[in-house]
């Protein structure tokens, strides 16, 4: 396993109002995050909130290129950015759940305190198949065919590259002291978009290899 110290580019917020910072999507233009009763749309270049959406959003979000999936409590939204409308929802694969993406069609679901991700069908909500971490899990994403994941576990953060069928851990990024990652997501490029939890922060961290 490799491991490095996290490259902070760039740190959104805190935000009026804003108290906690849960899942992180990308849509190629705006970092969507959600905050307990909204989702908020993000302009990484200004750092200027743009938009923001009436949902409930606990947890992880994610973006399929059309609609964003957030999220709440013990189900998973299907939500029309554009208008905010909950177009369906699927049960979530059980208690704790954190993380959220979208990848091969399918969604991806972190469970904290079980230390798993779920591959699930985002129509019914099944489990396809489940891989283990050994760190509780926080945000999932998926780039270049890559499976990371954040970590919050004893105060300390990490983001994490695991091989995606067993779950070995393959690289590391180390994130600073008492700076947690509550959501993750990539923006397909150099860099992870990172929840920061209470702080009420979005933080921009350089992909491994990425300049």
């Amino acid at each position: 396993m490799k491991s490095k110290a996290a490259e902070i580019i760039r740190e959104y917020g805190p935000f009026p109002g804003i108290e906690n910072v849960h899942g992180v999507s990308f849509d190629g233009e705006r970092v969507w995050f959600a905050t307990g009763g909204r989702i908020e749309a993000l302009d990484p270049e200004s750092g200027e909130i743009e938009r923001s959406l009436a949902v409930e959003a606990h947890a992880g979000t994610a973006f399929d290129g059309k609609y964003l999936f957030q999220i709440a409590d013990q189900v998973i939204q299907k939500v029309d950015p554009q208008t905010g409308e909950i177009v369906a929802t699927i049960p979530a694969p059980g208690d704790g759940n954190s993380g959220l993406a979208w990848a091969e069609g399918s969604l991806w679901v972190g469970q904290y305190r079980d230390r798993l991700i779920h591959q699930v069908d985002p129509e019914t909500g099944a489990v396809l198949r489940t891989i283990r971490s050994d760190r509780f899990v926080t945000g999932v994403t998926w780039v270049d065919g890559e499976l990371w994941h954040g970590t919050w576990e004893n105060d300390k953060s990490d983001i994490r590259r695991l091989d995606r069928e067993s779950g070995e851990v393959l690289d590391r990024i180390d994130m600073p002291e008492g700076t947690i990652v509550s959501g993750l997501e990539s923006d397909g490029g150099t860099r992870f978009f990172c929840g920061g939890g209470n702080s009420g922060k979005v933080r921009a961290v350089r992909r491994p290899g990425k300049a």
